[in-house]
């Protein structure tokens, strides 16, 4: 009779005990699910309570992608149409992202009693550690729009050791002046609450147009549930301090940036001011043509590009395929001095109808490219 032998079997994925097969692929797909559908978590700061929501896992010296959304929106409103689209599952699949809602602005948010005490800008920038903590991540880069752009630079001016990289659109890091305070309150005399934020995230040419991304904006605005609270965070926007940005002075964005901005946006000119005084070897400015006042909701797939490009730029995602941009027909690096001659412009990239590469230069150089 042959000699028996004894054959060690090792299962890859142990089952618990008394669970089957059947029973693990089921927790297996769940899990999956969940991770597909993002964890929403709350946590408790000095400022009140905030949410947000986690999709993915963890990487390995890799940094969190953070985002923070705009006035009137959420992180669903702001940012669904760009993390949803095809190329940027290749992003996604890379990092863990981690969504803010600002406070009362997450779906089903109960509205604020009467006088509360709604957070400064500066306050919503201090509650983003308490995140962190919460999720023990060390370092984010961070994507934010309009008043969240603002809110992620005054978190990366207080904390730059845990910001590794920020991608800005929208932003206007002004305070407002006494011309602009009074602007804002005689346009409040003969326009809504709902009226002055869409003007705020769209432009006047857009809203005038009204099409279908506009009626669907308009219409989540007007009819927002929770508008009493979106209203006191568009105060505390308008309410805002001066970032106080000075090129060459200690007051200034220590991290890789990319500013982002619509041709004709209503803050073109906020963030041409803001490119300006920004350090121009970490910097680079994306002017995107026919993308509005919302391009990451209507230019998915540019804005996608250049973030790859601003992710390798970083040292990650060496190996992406380039789907747009690489496909170029024409590129330019041209050297353009600042007004006193002495100190080189920032980076700007600019984007229009047909596609075009980024060419890799040596920094303080305006790159023209057309894409």
């Amino acid at each position: 009779m042959a000699e028996l032998q004894e054959v060690q079997i090792t299962e890859e994925k142990p089952l618990l005990p008394g669970q089957t097969p059947e029973a693990a692929k089921e927790a297996e797909l769940a899990a999956r699910i969940l991770l597909d559908q993002g964890q929403t978590h709350s946590v408790e700061t000095p400022y009140g309570s905030v949410t947000f929501t986690v999709y993915g896992t963890p990487k390995p010296k890799r940094p969190a992608i953070f985002t923070y959304h705009d006035v009137g929106l959420n992180y669903k409103s702001c940012f669904q149409p760009l993390f949803q689209f095809g190329d940027m599952q290749e992003i996604i699949q890379n990092f863990v992202r981690v969504h803010v809602d600002a406070p009362g602005m997450e779906e089903g948010a109960p509205v604020f009693p009467l006088g509360y005490q709604y957070p400064s800008l500066d306050q919503l920038a201090d509650m983003i550690p308490c995140i962190l903590q919460y999720l023990n991540f060390s370092t984010i880069i961070g994507v934010g729009v309009g008043a969240g752009a603002y809110i992620l630079s005054r978190y990366a001016l207080t904390h730059p050791d845990t910001v590794e990289g920020l991608v800005l659109i929208n932003i206007d890091p002004n305070a407002k002046g006494w011309m602009d305070w009074a602007a804002h309150k005689l346009t409040g005399l003969t326009s809504s609450i709902p009226e002055m934020i869409l003007g705020h995230l769209f432009s006047q040419e857009e809203l005038s147009g009204n099409s279908e991304l506009i009626q669907k904006y308009r219409n989540i605005i007007t009819h927002a549930p929770n508008l009493e609270n979106i209203e006191l965070y568009w105060n505390s926007y308008n309410n805002r301090r001066d970032l106080n940005f000075e090129r060459g002075g200690e007051i200034t964005l220590k991290c890789p940036v990319m500013l982002v901005v619509g041709d004709q946006a209503p803050h073109e000119d906020a963030v041409v001011e803001c490119n300006s005084k920004l350090d121009p070897t970490q910097t680079s400015f994306l002017k995107m043509a026919d993308s509005g006042g919302q391009p990451q909701l209507t230019q998915p797939g540019k804005l996608t590009e250049a973030f790859k490009y601003f992710l390798q730029g970083m040292g990650y995602m060496a190996s992406s395929c380039m789907t747009r941009l690489s496909r170029s027909r024409t590129a330019s690096l041209t050297s353009a001095a600042s007004i006193d001659g002495n100190r080189s412009r920032s980076r700007t990239l600019s984007q229009s109808s047909e596609s075009g590469t980024l060419p890799s230069g040596p920094p303080g150089h305006t790159m023209e490219v057309s894409c």
